[in-house]
This record gives structure tokens, sequence and C-alpha cells, in this order.
């Protein structure tokens, strides 16, 4: 797919949307003679909002009769005051600067009783929901009905192109399986990588707490799970754990966390804004061509991240070169995934495109998670002091962990599911149905309601499944949905419930697109924590060296849940991540 073609599909839609409707009303006044002076333009504006209410009306129409005579019902739709709900679209926009993650879209869920909606923006399907079973079906038991879509490929093909987030079908098995033999359980249970990227980082962050100092944990741990990733896939650690870290109430707040202004800051900058432009493209639906007709936003960022990325590509297929002239061959076991990339293919974009995916999959996902566990260490201490215990019992205050040892660390398990369940690193996701349309089940039957008929997904509609919010449910989880308890894993009658049901967790996505190396982020996750709880016994808050802006607004007090709690600023950009880092002081334990 060529980036630029969303230009052409925009203009297509625009033909359809607003030169037809003009060209038909000229043709017609033309034919009987009629001229309109003055009133030329206004007529013709508000023909073609007729025109598109029309259309939206007629589709609307034919899809309750099909839904009718499958035995279905319409998916509930939002209602606006404006024609094509610009209303909706324009609150919905304003509340994404200051709202808490997932609550633009809870508060629709709860105006209209439901757990599953149709915003309709512009006369145009896309379909929301914090259902359980509809999530199952995206992902797992109808899976055939769904793909990525052409509209969530527009909006990445800049970023990841051919990689396997933004490929559907025989391209997207092609990687799966390149990619699965190197998160076998003999590669990811081999812990000297993460050995050696621990113990730097553990290193930089006593140095900053022997100056009194504390550190930004969100960006030390993204450097630490890149440098092990690019080590383990590339067999190259990219070493930004030596480059210069955020200075203390100096450095500028970057698109996530707090920025430098070095080289690796750079790379980090263009990353993360390409990440920030690809979900504002998603918030404006079908308009977001309208803001990037003579320019695309991601192509300055891209190409900073493709210099970091194209000269590894090259030297391993001059590698490649060198190894076949000399008729060297190595088996699997012995190869890099970066050597077997080049091995399966010499279309460098191809895997450039792949390296990147992988990269953003390994960086962001434990990071968020490593993050979010340290938040939560911080403000419920006795949960620090619990872990810490279990880690001296099993491992103590020094040794290394093995695999072994962190299959008994079930309280670990617990506190990283309970962070994954309240903050999953990927809050919400995209799947768009194929040109057939499809019979989501029946709401969750938690949920009350008396209509149990299926409900009717149009075909080439995009829906977006929120994990953030599901895992949050209270018809799922209990009255306590919102608590950070990481006791519910631990207690057999709890852990029970979602045995019977493992729909409603899924951090990891589920069905056969769930996540390939799920199994290596909770060995490295663990792994860490363990070093780190050997070496700190406290972690406190640093509120006070915060970026400015990057603090709950106080608005959210007076909503219910854990926004009202809240002590950093949780927000998504394709990926989970706090808002301005998380500035934390790591207290060395005595022993």
């Amino acid at each position: 797919m060529n980036p630029a073609q969303y230009r052409v599909r925009f203009f297509c839609d625009v033909f359809r949307t607003i030169l037809l409707p003009v060209l038909v009303l000229s043709a017609t006044l033309r034919f009987f003679g009629r001229r309109l002076g003055l009133f030329t333009i206004p007529v013709h504006l508000v023909f073609v909002v007729c025109w598109a209410g029309i259309r939206g009306a007629i589709l609307k129409y034919i899809q309750d009769r099909e839904a009718e005579r499958l035995g279905a019902k319409p998916i509930p739709r939002v209602v606006g005051k404006w024609p094509g709900n610009i209303d909706v679209l324009l609150k919905m926009l304003k509340a994404f600067k200051t709202s808490y993650v997932g609550d633009v879209y809870l508060k629709l869920f709860e105006e209209y009783g439901c757990t599953t909606l149709n915003t309709r923006i512009l006369w145009s399907d896309m379909i929301i929901t914090m259902d359980q079973e509809h999530s199952k079906f995206v992902l797992a038991t109808g899976f055939s009905h769904f793909w990525r879509g052409r509209s969530q490929k527009e909006r990445m093909e800049t970023f990841l192109g051919e990689g396997i987030f933004n490929r559907d079908d025989d391209i997207w098995k092609m990687h799966r399986g390149m990619a699965r033999p190197f998160f076998a359980r003999e590669r990811i249970a081999d812990f000297e990588i993460f050995e050696r990227n621990t113990a730097r980082t553990l290193a930089l962050l006593s140095a900053s707490e022997a100056a009194h100092q504390p550190s930004e944990a969100q960006d030390i741990f993204a450097r630490f799970t890149i440098d092990a990733a690019s080590e383990f896939l590339f067999g190259k650690n990219l070493d930004t754990l030596s480059s210069a870290l955020p200075i203390p109430q100096k450095g500028p707040m970057g698109p996530k966390g707090s920025a430098t202004l070095d080289e690796w800051g750079s790379f980090t900058c263009a990353f993360e804004m390409a990440q920030q432009n690809i979900t504002a493209r998603g918030r404006m639906g079908e308009l977001w061509p309208l803001f990037e007709l003579f320019s695309d936003k991601n192509k300055p960022h891209v190409q900073v991240v493709q210099k970091w990325l194209d000269p590894l590509v090259q030297r391993a297929l001059q590698d490649k070169a060198i190894s076949q002239k000399a008729g060297i061959c190595h088996g699997i076991a012995d190869k890099t995934f970066l050597q077997h990339l080049v091995d399966s293919t010499d279309d460098p974009i191809l895997i450039r495109d792949q390296l990147l995916s992988m990269l953003l999959a390994s960086r962001d996902t434990t990071a968020c998670v490593l993050t979010y566990i340290t938040y939560f260490m911080a403000t419920y201490p006795h949960v620090a002091e619990r872990l810490r215990a279990e880690v001296l019992e099993n491992c103590g205050p020094s040794a290394p962990p093995t695999y072994e040892r962190i299959k008994n660390l079930k309280y670990m398990r617990a506190v990283i599911n309970e962070t994954l369940r309240l903050f999953p690193p990927v809050p919400l996701n995209v799947r768009e149905t194929r040109t057939s349309p499809c019979l989501l089940p029946p709401s969750d039957p938690t949920y009350p309601t008396e209509d149990r008929r299926p409900l009717y997904m149009p075909g080439n509609t995009t829906i977006m499944y929120v994990p953030l919010l599901m895992q949050r449910n209270k018809a799922l989880w209990g009255p306590d949905a919102e608590d950070f308890d990481p006791d519910r894993w631990v207690d057999p009658a709890r852990i029970a419930k979602f045995v019977a049901n493992p729909a409603m967790f899924a951090p990891f996505s589920a069905g056969p697109r769930i996540c390939v190396g799920q199994n290596y982020a909770y060995n490295e996750t663990s792994y860490f924590l363990v070093r780190l709880l050997q070496h700190f016994d406290r972690f406190t808050l640093a509120p006070e060296v915060q970026p400015e802006g990057s603090l709950p607004p106080p608005g959210w007090t007076e909503r219910d849940g854990r926004q009202a709690i809240e002590k950093i600023w949780p927000a998504a950009a394709m990926t989970l991540y706090i808002k301005g880092g998380l500035w934390v002081r790591f207290h060395q334990a005595n022993s």
C-alpha cells in the first residue's frame, strides 16, 4: 500500500459526499432554468447535508431490514444534536485533551446504558465496545470476519508499513511464522541478556539515589527494554542506557514522557510522535486526511527512525552475502531474529518494517508494565514490602533469579496480572469487518438486558474494542473492579471466576493474533522486578519534579473510579504511557 493512497481515497470520498450532490443540484437547476443568485452557496451547502443525511437514512433502513431478516438487532446508535453527529465528534475531540484514558468512551457507554455502541460520525458506522463477548468474537471466535482493514492500514502505513501489526492474511502469517521460533522457552529462559541490561539500569538508578535525585522511571525502563530487545532480536545492543538521562525540572516534556535533547532523544521523540499522530488520526475518523492533504505528518518522524534501523538492515544483508559466498550456513538455533529475517528475504523495507514492529512491541509493552508496577509500589507500600519479602525468600538478597524460581513467585505474578488488568499496555485496538456483514453474539450475560438477540455488524465497518474498560467492568470483576488488589489473583475462589471466563482478561490480545511474545514479557518483567527489589526496598513519587502540565487535572476528582484518586496522568498513543513520565525516588535497601 502506497502511503499517498489515502489522499486518493479521501478525494473519492469528497467527490461522493460533496461534489456529486453539488453536480446533481447544479444540473437539476440548469435543466429547469433556475438561478439562485446570492443563495447559491447556502442552498448547495444545505443540499450536501441533506444528501448525506438521506444516504445515511437509506443505509440505516437497509441495515435494519437486513438485521431483522437475520434475527438480529442493530447496534445502538449515538444520537447527536447536529447533523452527522458533528457535535459528538467535536465534544469527543475536546475531551481527549484533558480526559482520563478511556473516559471519553466510558461516558458514552454510561449515557446509553450499553457496552457496544455505533457512534455514526458523519453518517458512517463506527462501532466501539467494552463488551467481553463482542471483544472475544472479534479476536477469536469470529476471527475470520475481521482484519486490520483499510482504515487502520492507511493511518499506520508510513510508520509500520509491511510489519506484522499492519498486515493481514498471508503476509501476517509469514511474519508470525518467522517470529514464533524466537520466543520458544529455550530462548526466552536464557536470562543473560536480561542480567546485563538490568545491572546497567540498576547502576543508573543507584547513582541517582546516591545523588539524592529522583529518576524518570518510564524513560529508563524504556531504555532497558529496547536495549534488551535489540540484543535479543538483532544481536546488537542499541546501548540507549549510555545516553543522557532526563534531568529533574530541566528537561522538556516529550510526546509521552520527559525528553532529552541528544541523538537518542531525537529517536525517542520521532518514535513517539509517530504514535501520537496515528492516534490523533484514529480519533478524527475518516476526516484525518483533510489535515494532511499536502504532507504526511509522520514522514519526517519516520525518516529519523529509519536512520537508526537502516544501517542494521544493510549490515545484516552484507553479512548474509559474505556467509553465502563462504558457504557458511547457520541453523535457526544459532541465528538472531534479524539474521533469520535476512535469510528469508532480501527486501530491506520488509525487514526494517518487521524490526520496527518488534521493537515497538518489546519496548513499549514491558516498559509500560514496569512503569505502572513501580507506580503501584510507590502508592501502595505494603505491596512493595510483600513483593520484596517473596523475592528474598525465593531468590535471596543477591542471587540472579532462575526460570524455576520465577515460577515460584506467585504474588509477583499476581501483581503483574493486576497491573495488566488495570493498565493494559494496549488499552484499545481496532479491527474492521471484511466485505460481508456478520452477527455479534448477544451482549455479556452479566449485563442486564431483556433483548438477547445478536447484533448486526455491517461489512467494511470499523470496530474499536477497549480492553482497559472491559477489564475494569464491575459486571465482570465485581464492585471493586477499579481497585488495585493483587490478591484477586491469589484467592482460589476469585481465580475460579477468571478461569471459567478467560476472555475477561486479554492484555495480550486473544485468538490467532495473540501476542507471540507474552511469555518473554512476563519473564523480562519478573526478572527485572526481582533484581530491583533486591536493591531497593521503598519507592516514593516525586510529583514536585513532574513536567508542567503532566499531573492530573483537578476536574478528575469529580468522576468515579480510579481517576478520582490517580496521582499520575495515564494516556494512550497506540500504547499506554504516563504523561510527562514517572518521576520516582528509589530507596536503597540496607540488606
